[in-house]
């Protein structure tokens, strides 16, 4: 075999628009609309806490760069301090407070200051000012102000991120939950076309894509933007304000460039993420398969054959990752070497233009504080494209619709009374080109065994899978009690029917739980009296650890018979009035056939049984034997009616003695 890997595409993917994608998860999110909108809101508010450093940035300057001084000793110079003015010399004297002749010495100061200073002195911090060394306005603002804004920044960011994260966490339990049950509710068609393992990776792993929108995603759009809308409002204020338009439409002219590289990587990133999330699946799907058929594999000694296809799969991922690694990773440095050539040349046009530089930084600096808010905004790109390629494959699978469709007035149904009918049934798989079933017509009295032999492929389990309605006939009916099983609730339908099959599947649990199954309220002396009746008993008493032993993945630590008799004791434990039996001990030896017989018999009694046989010595008794073909019944009647007809059921007959 071929070490060749390729991506095989489910039946039902398909393509979804951002739009149609993102407004499919606002489904979930806005059952937390709550939490998402305090975490929205601190997301918004944090940004305005940007505003008041701004505000600050350019009387800063100025005390450090001692332009008040330099003001000062001009005003000195130019206006004698001992010719007073003459309009002063007869003007009565005015007498300010402190607080006024604080904020006048220093008119860049921010509005809110006096406010901020008041509270300061009623709370008895003294600030010097005037005459002392250290200025009293900037001492305010670094051991008072910005301390108040880093600690409310802290308080905000932490209610945005954790409030968002609890909302992300919710809808992915949420639509983990719904893909189950959805896929839970299909059809069994639906299970024959799929790859498991890749489906186990769009209900496990691609939800998580949804974490990250909520979380990475939204608290990105409810910062990001919001920071650089503060920042861009305190420059166009600023620029206004300080007669600077010219600048103000330099900055604006350049600031679009930093998302020119952010459009034209953005497809690439979603082309390689798409293709990364199918290859991730394959790798699941692979180990899935392996330990599925582990036995298969040691059997045959093709552990390292598996090892050599499930390296071969990986590097097929590793190729995909690091493609797609290397295209989103090309947007932060190209945003960094757009956003240099724009500074640089920001600072050429000053220069030639003779713009100081306390007037030019307040400007700056926030433009070089939105530098993280607009590389973050530019990666989110590459996760809104990854997350796009995920949602499609979850909505794609939620979209598929292959389930028993159950009529909203459907006949509640508590036992059966009558009979059970096959009226002219036919029924075709849907990748098949020829009916499983043609024209099947014959009825199962309340309280008869009727069998159904023949062939490999002649439509015997699909037969019994119509009257369980693990599918719809295609053409006819099929009645239980006069009612047509499309006008049954399936739950009452399938709580009256009862099935063993040739292969036991367990869970991973005890014995008594697996015996328990589909009777959750059953007490432990009936597990056991059930077990008994099975002949599961004495072996199940002779584990060291009895019905509480753990059986395994699918109940591999047991035998064929003992997993046989455990669901045979799970069936009569469940009491259903109608069994159906296929092929329940046609991989036994001998010995342990006649003890899982022997159980089935005490099964049978009192019930209606359809039983699919592949050892007709299993149904020598029954009172109707229907002898199958290529989907069609082409001989009825008992066993010596059949025998004594020399027709197909002599044949098989004849061949199983021979053998």
């Amino acid at each position: 075999m071929s070490a060749k890997v390729t991506y095989r595409k489910e039946f039902f993917d398909r393509d979804y628009s951002a739009r149609a994608a993102y407004a499919r998860v606002w489904k979930y999110a806005r059952r937390y609309w709550f939490r998402l909108a305090v975490g929205i809101v601190c997301g918004m508010l944090t940004a305005g806490t940007m505003l008041p450093l701004f505000q600050i940035v350019q009387p800063a300057l100025e005390k450090v760069g001692g332009e008040n001084a330099a003001r000062e000793s001009e005003r000195v110079i130019q206006e004698p301090a001992h010719v007073p003015p003459p309009a002063a010399a007869h003007a009565p004297k005015v007498h300010k407070n402190k607080f006024e002749r604080d904020i006048e010495k220093h008119s860049h100061l921010p509005s809110w200051f006096p406010t901020v200073q008041k509270w300061a002195a009623r709370c008895g911090i003294e600030i010097k000012t005037d005459g002392d060394e250290i200025d009293g306005a900037l001492v305010l603002i670094v051991v008072l102000v910005v301390p108040l804004i880093a600690l409310a920044r802290l308080v905000l960011i932490f209610l945005n991120h954790y409030c968002l994260s609890w909302s992300g966490s919710k809808a992915v339990a949420d639509i983990r939950i719904d893909l189950l049950e959805h896929v839970q509710k299909q059809s069994m068609q639906f299970f024959g076309r799929i790859d498991v393992g890749q489906v186990m990776s769009r209900i496990t792993a691609d939800p998580h894509q949804i974490q990250i929108i909520m979380t990475t995603i939204l608290t990105e759009v409810a910062l990001a933007p919001f920071e650089i809308f503060v920042a861009f409002a305190f420059i166009i204020y600023f620029a206004i304000a300080n007669h600077m338009v010219p600048t103000l439409c330099l900055i604006f002219l350049g600031f679009p460039l930093f998302v020119l590289p952010i459009q034209m990587i953005g497809r690439r990133v979603k082309k390689w993420a798409k293709r990364t999330l199918e290859r991730n699946s394959m790798v699941g799907a692979k180990v899935h398969e392996i330990l599925t058929c582990i036995r298969v594999v040691k059997s045959y000694h093709t552990e390292e054959f598996e090892n050599r296809r499930y390296r071969a799969t990986n590097r097929y991922l590793l190729k995909s990752t690091l493609r797609g690694l290397r295209v989103g990773l090309m947007v932060g440095p190209t945003v960094e070497a757009v956003g240099i050539l724009i500074l640089a040349g920001f600072f050429v046009w000053c220069f030639v233009q003779h713009i100081k530089l306390s007037m030019v930084v307040p400007m700056l600096a926030p433009l070089l504080i939105i530098y993280k808010p607009v590389k973050q905004l530019s990666k989110l790109q590459v996760q809104i494209e990854t997350s796009l390629a995920s949602l499609s494959r979850i909505f794609s699978l939620q979209d598929c619709h292959m389930e028993i469709p159950e009529k909203p007035d459907a006949v509640r149904l508590d036992a059966f009374t009558d009979r059970i009918v096959f009226d002219n049934v036919s029924f075709r798989y849907d990748t098949a080109d020829r009916d499983a079933v043609h024209a099947v017509s014959f009825e199962i009295r309340r309280g008869q065994f009727v069998a159904i032999v023949g062939g490999t492929g002649s439509g015997k389990s699909t037969t019994s899978g119509l009257l369980a309605r693990f599918y719809d006939p295609r053409e006819g009916r099929i009645t239980i009690d006069g009612h047509d099983l499309r006008d049954v609730k399936i739950g009452d339908l399938r709580t009256l029917i009862g099935a063993v099959m040739q292969e036991t599947l367990l869970f991973n649990d005890t014995i008594e739980e697996n015996i328990r199954y589909g009777t959750p309220d059953a007490t432990h002396e009936q597990v056991v009296a059930a077990a008994k009746m099975a002949n599961a008993h004495d072996f199940i008493m002779s584990q060291p650890e009895g019905y509480a032993r753990i059986v395994g993945e699918k109940g591999f630590a047991l035998s064929g018979g003992e997993r046989q008799r455990i669901a045979i004791a799970r069936a009569i434990l469940r009491n259903p009035p109608v069994l159906i039996l296929d092929e329940a001990t046609s991989a036994l030896d001998t010995v342990t056939e006649r003890l899982v017989q022997d159980a089935i018999n005490n099964l049978m009694e009192n019930r209606t049984t359809l039983a699919i046989a592949h050892r007709l010595s299993t149904v020598r008794n029954a009172d109707l034997i229907l002898v199958m073909d290529e989907g069609r019944i082409v001989e009825r009647g008992t066993h010596d009616e059949l025998y004594a007809a020399n027709g197909v059921y002599r044949k098989l007959c004849d061949m199983q003695h021979t053998s």
